[in-house]
């Protein structure tokens, strides 16, 4: 073993730029970058089929052993001082607090006698659940997650009503890990009725008469809870007031330790429906008729090739959503006497667009379509002719259109880059809808706009790219632009709004949104297109959006940003090392950025459909080719990075950033800084407390804007 110190970074002056007013000069406050913490070297390496690679910072992995906690302290150490420096970072700070100060609300649902509905006064860590018996009166608190913890770090998950409609079980999660605990509340009384259930994880919470489903693991050992690898799978029945030691086993597979499980009832509570899956996509569903006394569960088919969705059971058929035999997907019927996928009907057949969703709702079928990666509703009866569309307010994002089988009435949002989430009320039988609820964040949506560009990648295929700015802004290859996006695991990018993007975009920002390969945008092709052996594509077409915004003058590489989160942490990763002079900044978050090991933690091994594994030749070669920690080069200028990821990161260990963070001081030679930011009592994201997400934002754009050469003008 031997250590080393890395390199120092020079203090540097940044030159004097515009403000973001264009109407002056400033000169940007120099800032300067002490040596970066030690990292020790071990001489660690892997034979893969003949090739040796070297892991000098395996002992990164460890992240709750002393050594591992003295470095992330020093490294933060190094960034926050950085960070402290910027003389705009408090004002960036107050901004995002002030624009993010307004009431947000989700959609109503009803159960039973009640509506539930979600509200934030506007700086609450976490939303708070209510419930009225009247739309038109605001109602009482039903469950607030902020009374949960003193600082908001434990956030509400799933919530799930029995079929009377006087029970809820919901679960919560801790610090932002993927582990979650069930509790069961008294509708009327708000008490809790049971005994915590707990190791829970990827899993619904589904009732069957006085109990529930769902899905959990076994205890991890000390120490283990958040990296070890997640095996055995198991589907569980809770009976209320017993303990859990006595939960009935519904089903494992001892033979396959790497698989998935779910189980969901239907509305009726007749069906008991049962997803198993080996990773990301592809899944068996086995259904069992829970009216027949030791009945067996029915398999719909018998492999794991394609994606299938129960949609709702109706007169003992099932109707299905399924890209077998349809890309783009299709719904299709069937009996559940007899499920198997030979006896499959065609209900609504595939059309040229995506299909993304369908909901059973009074009586017809709210079909969501992604049409150039924006939402379209199409309706169907029950015999699945088409009825129309929703006419929605324009070129956005739609969700919704939920509710019982006898509703008359239901709830969808709309938003778009420059629209916020507004929530309409939509009566079924007259398909009329008006404004139950708008956004009442201040800011002018008429002052900016949203264009969608198509741009061809290195291959030729062409890609749409939704591009937002201020109206009026100069294309002279100066404005600050943040490119993001994601490419991976079927996820499509749609327009939505952000509030902190808000910021950005006042600021005279661009933000730039390529729908790239790996992506659901168009149907299953292009997710395959960006898997496995093909991943190259994803960045092909992501370096290729950067350069089209050069090229027609929106930018230039010494002010364009690329961010992106998770799987989009490794398209980052992957863009910077290949192509490190296109870029000024590198944003990588929460990112999977070691390509040959990331099937050894927690529930990484499901992602083996997505990317392949290295303990295939064949696909270690492919990967080891793009992998962002084993393509670092040393001598290079990288783009200024800060690697972003959190403590109780259990979905992407923070191992990957660590490692990455530490080969990245290593490697890189010049004035930009390579820093890495790492939160505390946070995960992967989701339930992240609002305190948190700002402070993450006003770092995440004083690092950028400080990089760029760029002095934002404020608001007051």
């Amino acid at each position: 073993m031997n250590k080393i110190m890395n390199k120092p970074i020079a203090a540097f002056l940044i030159a004097a730029t515009l403000t973001a007013c264009g109407s002056e000069e400033e000169q940007m406050k120099k800032i300067t970058v002490d040596n970066y913490p030690e990292t020790r070297k071990d001489e660690v390496a892997d034979d893969y089929f003949g090739t040796k690679v070297a892991d000098p910072y395996r002992w990164l992995e460890d992240d709750r052993s002393e050594e591992t906690e003295a470095w992330v302290k020093e490294q933060n150490e190094v960034t926050f001082g950085y960070l402290d420096q910027i003389d705009f970072r408090d004002g960036i700070r107050e901004r995002l607090t002030e624009i993010w100060d307004y009431p947000k609300f989700s959609s109503p649902t009803k159960r039973g006698d009640y509506y539930y509905y979600f509200k934030n006064d506007g700086l609450q860590n976490q939303s708070v659940m209510y419930r009225t018996n009247s739309l038109d009166e605001e109602g009482d608190v039903f469950l607030d997650p902020n009374q949960l913890s003193d600082d908001g770090t434990v956030a509400l998950g799933s919530t799930s009503f029995n079929k009377d409609a006087d029970l809820m079980a919901y679960s919560i999660s801790r610090s932002g890990s993927d582990w979650q605990e069930i509790y069961v509340m008294d509708v009327e009384t708000g008490e809790l009725k049971d005994t915590e259930v707990k190791w829970v994880k990827f899993s619904g919470i589904s009732w069957k008469g006085d109990g529930f489903y769902y899905s959990a693991y076994d205890q991890p050992k000390e120490g283990s809870e958040y990296s070890a690898k997640n095996e055995y799978h198991k589907v569980y029945y809770h009976r209320l007031g017993t303990a859990q030691s006595e939960d009935e086993l519904i089903w494992e597979d001892k033979e396959n330790p790497l698989r998935n499980f779910s189980a969901g009832t239907d509305e009726e509570e007749n069906y008991l429906i049962l997803n198993a899956s080996q990773g990301t996509s592809g899944n068996m569903v086995m259904v069992k008729d829970l009216r027949e006394e030791n009945a067996a569960f029915k398999p719909l088919i018998d492999n794991f090739d394609q994606d299938h969705r129960i949609i709702d059971v109706i007169d003992d058929e099932l109707l299905i959503m399924t890209n077998l035999d349809a890309p783009n997907n299709r719904v299709v019927k069937v009996s559940a006497k007899d499920p198997w996928y030979e006896n499959w009907v065609d209900f609504i057949p595939e059309s040229e667009n995506k299909l993304n969703g369908v909901n059973f709702t009074g009586g017809k079928f709210f079909a969501n379509y992604l049409r150039d990666a924006s939402t379209e509703i199409l309706i169907f009866d029950e015999e699945g002719n088409g009825m129309g569309t929703v006419d929605l307010p324009g070129i956005g994002s739609a969700g919704g259109f939920g509710g019982d089988k006898d509703a008359t009435e239901t709830f969808f949002s709309f938003s778009s880059f420059t629209q916020p989430s507004t929530i309409y009320r939509y009566q079924i039988e007259s398909g009329e809808y008006e404004v139950f609820r708008e956004s009442e964040v201040k800011f002018n949506p008429e002052d900016f706009e949203t264009k969608r560009v198509f741009y061809e990648s290195k291959d030729g295929t062409k890609v749409p790219m939704f591009i937002t700015h201020k109206k009026g802004l100069k294309m002279d290859g100066s404005n600050p632009t943040f490119l993001y996006s994601y490419g991976g695991f079927n996820i499509s990018m749609t327009p939505g709004f952000s509030v902190a993007r808000l910021v950005w975009l006042e600021n005279g920002g661009i933000y730039a949104q390529p729908s790239i390969r790996g992506g659901g945008e168009y149907g299953e092709a292009w997710h395959k297109g960006g898997m496995k052996e093909n991943k190259q594509n994803v960045f092909d077409d992501f370096i290729a959006a950067g350069e089209y915004l050069i090229n027609e003058g929106y930018t230039s590489s010494e002010r364009l940003a690329v961010s992106g989160g998770s799987n989009g942490g490794l398209l980052v990763g992957a863009v910077m090392t290949q192509r490190p002079d296109l870029f000024k900044v590198a944003l990588p978050a929460v990112g999977v950025l070691d390509m040959l090991r990331f099937h050894k933690f927690t529930i990484g091994w499901a992602w083996a459909v997505e990317y392949g594994s290295s303990e295939d030749s064949t696909q270690f070669d492919f990967l080891y080719k793009y992998s962002p920690l084993h393509n670092l080069k040393e001598g290079t200028a990288y783009p200024a990075t800060m690697v972003t990821t959190a403590d109780h990161d259990d979905r992407v260990v923070p191992a990957h950033s660590f490692k990455f963070a530490a080969a990245l001081q290593e490697a890189h030679e010049g004035e930009n800084p390579v820093l890495i930011r790492i939160d505390v009592k946070a995960g992967h994201g989701a339930g992240k407390p609002t305190s948190k997400v700002i402070d993450q934002w006003a770092d995440v754009y004083a690092f950028t804007w400080q990089n760029m050469g760029f002095k934002p003008a404020l608001k007051k």
